[in-house]
């Protein structure tokens, strides 16, 4: 997997796009120095998120801040 591009939105959140699933769009938030998946807009044409899939998705974010 990997971050296809990240923007700040507002109230200091984090939304993420990755390359398993270009249609869904990840939130995170913060939570003393590291970003952690709050939601995922899912989009019916990519694959079900799994756990696994969402700490692989906080962990790509972190390095990548």
């Amino acid at each position: 997997m990997k971050l296809i591009k990240w923007s700040y939105t507002k109230r200091y959140n984090i939304k993420a796009q990755f390359d398993v699933f270009p249609n869904s769009i990840a939130i995170f938030r913060q939570i003393k120095d590291y970003y952690f998946v709050y939601t995922v807009n899912w989009s019916l044409g990519d694959p079900v998120v799994s756990k696994t899939a969402l700490e692989e998705m906080e962990w790509l974010l972190n390095e990548e801040l």
